[in-house]
């Protein structure tokens, strides 16, 4: 097979043979050679500062030298098993003891999985078939998931919206959709359907949405009190907000979480962790085969992973960690206000310092129409430019890490600078 080096070759190679010339995660006008530390390289040699680490696990930056020295020594050992090992009981004791919902975990290889199976477990344990999603929340691409996930044509709540072809028709029944944010019609809509309803799944930070004061616990209590199970989904969230996820950081405890991303250390590794009672019904033998929920993956509790992200979490307890991860995304932050707001451009800057993006609007923004109705063609030709000033990024998120150099955070604040005065022109 020749090698090609061009980008331009690679990016004519993948459309050959990729759908869309992608693999359905980032467009496909770029091909990564390689990352180190904060930065990536595409295929033609160009140098960036990476924003998008992976989408989200990469917290240490690429090829930390300690996750690189766990993984080189299991290697050897062996790299899957479909069997239990040491290194993925001790992550699950680690994961027990980080995340206060979690007395038990159950692993998968991707954060779709687990959402998809914490849905159907709040359906095996509470005899229940209907799920409350919100509007714009993301939790991977199961039929359930894909129901207003993004969509176009806005409804009336609680209808859902398919996002994908190939859904059956009788999955949009089983779906109630909410907007974010919004606990009076979350609480209306469970005194009508509470009966029917086996989960409220939520992200604790919606995309890059922050909760507004009291509404998790609200959500929380509403569950309670209507025997709903609720599931924060912390793939995205979960050792990024704080070591105990967004249920440290928000002081509320569902009774399951999802997590994934910073758990595998840059491998494939998920899980679905939460309450005793919950949770047995992976177990057959606990409850029996009536209520007992199948589950089981070829890679599942990948003793490569799981070394690798046992190191990345005993990195993150290291003290000032977090501290350090915040003030790296504060100052980018505030720099980004600082450029916009010289520039006259009016924009809001939505998130958490540890994730976040700026949202061009004049409106503050609670929920996913809010974003909706921002300045798309702005947002992109923002992007455009930080990109071509060697900012890589998602189009609607920034993900800062903890390789930030302060060399690294003054070039972005230079090309924000170079990329608010673009956009006034």
């Amino acid at each position: 097979m020749t090698k090609l080096h061009s980008q331009a070759e690679w990016i004519e190679r993948a459309h050959a043979v990729l759908p869309g010339g992608t693999f359905g995660n980032f467009a496909p006008d770029i091909v990564i050679r390689e990352g180190r530390g904060s930065r990536v390289w595409d295929e033609d040699g160009k140098e960036y500062i990476d924003y998008l680490i992976g989408s989200g696990p990469m917290l240490l930056g690429h090829g930390d030298p300690e996750v690189m020295e766990a993984v080189l020594e299991q290697l050897p050992k062996g790299m899957t098993f479909f069997a239990n090992n040491a290194a993925g009981i001790e992550l699950a004791e680690a994961i027990c003891d980080a995340a206060a919902c979690a007395d038990q975990v159950r692993y998968v290889s991707s954060g779709g999985e687990a959402d998809m199976y914490a849905m159907r477990l709040a359906r095996a344990f509470t005899g229940r078939d209907k799920i409350l999603k919100f509007e714009g929340g993301y939790h991977g691409m199961s039929a359930e998931a894909q129901m207003s996930l993004a969509p176009d044509r806005l409804v009336n709540f609680p209808q859902a919206v398919p996002d994908s072809a190939g859904i059956p028709e009788g999955v949009r029944a089983e779906m109630l959709i909410a907007p974010f944010n919004d606990i009076d019609f979350v609480r209306s809509l469970v005194a009508e359907k509470g009966s029917e309803i086996a989960a409220i799944i939520v992200e604790p930070l919606q995309r890059i949405v922050p909760p507004l004061p009291g509404f998790l616990q609200a959500l929380r209590d509403l569950c309670d009190a209507a025997g709903i199970v609720l599931i924060f989904d912390e793939i995205v969230t979960g050792f990024r907000l704080a070591y105990g996820g967004a249920q440290e950081f928000y002081g509320v405890t569902p009774d399951l979480c999802t997590l994934g991303k910073i758990i595998g250390g840059g491998f494939p590794l998920a899980a679905v962790a939460g309450r005793r009672e919950i949770m047995a019904h992976f177990d057959k033998g606990a409850v029996g085969a009536d209520k007992w929920l199948m589950q089981l993956g070829t890679l599942s509790g990948n003793p490569v992973a799981a070394v690798a992200g046992l190191k990345t979490m005993e990195i993150l307890r290291r003290p000032g960690q977090y501290d350090r991860l915040r003030d790296n995304g504060e100052r980018i932050m505030a720099g980004a206000t600082t450029a916009l707001e010289k520039a006259g451009i009016a924009h809001r800057i939505v998130g958490d310092a540890t994730l976040f993006d700026i949202v061009f609007t004049d409106r503050d923004i609670r929920d996913y129409r809010g974003v909706k109705a921002a300045d798309a063609k702005a947002n992109a030709r923002f992007n455009a430019s930080l990109r071509a000033s060697g900012i890589f990024k998602s189009p609607g998120k920034v993900y800062p890490s903890l390789a930030l150099s302060d060399e690294d955070i003054a070039a972005t604040l230079d090309a924000l600078g170079t990329a608010a005065d673009a956009l006034a022109a």
